[in-house]
């Protein structure tokens, strides 16, 4: 089912975010990352409405089909994210999504189910790593830089680790179109993430590098080390850990699964108190 105009659940009142709902059972909300729409960047978790859960896909402000924007801001999105989380939901973010689904997560931890990140890019750890210190300049750099968008998307690809050769020529051209949105927005390095809180909280968290890139690897390190959540590495798609599909989903299923296991001493919500099955 693909719905234009959702509702948010608290006040019961229209938005005007485009989300796809794809399938029934246990929430999950996806949350894209930049210079991409929700539909086509989680396509490959299609095949989890096999197996209970409802994926919500919002397109992020400033994406798709939802509103314009000047810029992408994941405070904004956050505040989305909160929303379609409804009475509880699993959230999963990749990249600058990811900064969104921890600021929600922490917001709103009684109606967490679990917390994924996809390379969710936690600019301040991994100091003691050169490759991430590297990346995370080499972006500030081209943030700046007078460049056309095509070319601007090419160099960000290159910084961030990806190869833009390998990808189609449509997918680039998709990609080169958002470049302002990106670019006027908040930028990642800018976010001020609550660790305590989500190091505190009880649901599993889980956090998956695509092991292509050094810097992501080492940060990924840190962000679990920081907020108590597992550690998996899933290769194959670079940067876009999603495209594997399978892989990830199954991952997904393992966390999900864990959800309704209180960790020892510690309290849980119980599933009827947050809508997760029994």
């Amino acid at each position: 089912m693909t719905i234009s105009t959702a509702r948010d659940p608290r006040s019961g009142a229209a938005t005007d975010l485009y989300v796809e709902v794809w399938g029934n059972g246990t929430p999950v909300v996806l949350v894209h990352g930049s210079l991409a729409t929700g539909a086509d960047e989680w396509s490959a978790q299609r095949p989890l409405t096999d197996h209970g859960f409802q994926l919500i896909v919002p397109d992020r402000r400033g994406y798709g089909r939802s509103p314009a924007a000047i810029g992408e801001d994941f405070l904004v999105d956050a505040d989305d994210v909160a929303d379609l989380m409804s009475t509880g939901a699993h959230l999963v973010g990749h990249s600058y999504g990811g900064l969104s689904a921890m600021i929600a997560a922490a917001r709103r931890p009684e109606a967490t189910l679990s917390l994924t990140l996809l390379e969710g890019p936690a600019s301040s750890l991994a100091q003691h790593d050169e490759a991430w210190r590297a990346l995370v300049e080499d972006v500030r750099h081209l943030w700046s830089r007078d460049l056309a968008d095509d070319d601007w998307v090419v160099q960000f690809l290159e910084a961030v680790g990806s190869n833009p050769a390998e990808l189609p020529a449509d997918l680039l051209a998709a990609a080169a179109e958002l470049v302002p949105v990106f670019r006027r927005g908040r930028p990642f390095y800018e976010v001020d993430l609550p660790l305590v809180e989500l190091m505190s909280a009880t649901y599993p968290k889980l956090v998956v590098s695509g092991g292509h890139h050094a810097g992501f690897e080492s940060m990924s390190d840190d962000l679990a080390g920081s907020i108590g959540a597992s550690r998996a590495v899933i290769t194959g798609a670079g940067h876009e850990i999603q495209f594997t599909g399978a892989p990830l989903n199954d991952a997904l299923r393992r966390l999900w699964a864990t959800a309704n296991r209180p960790p020892s001493g510690a309290a849980r919500t119980t599933p009827a108190d947050t809508g997760a099955p029994a």
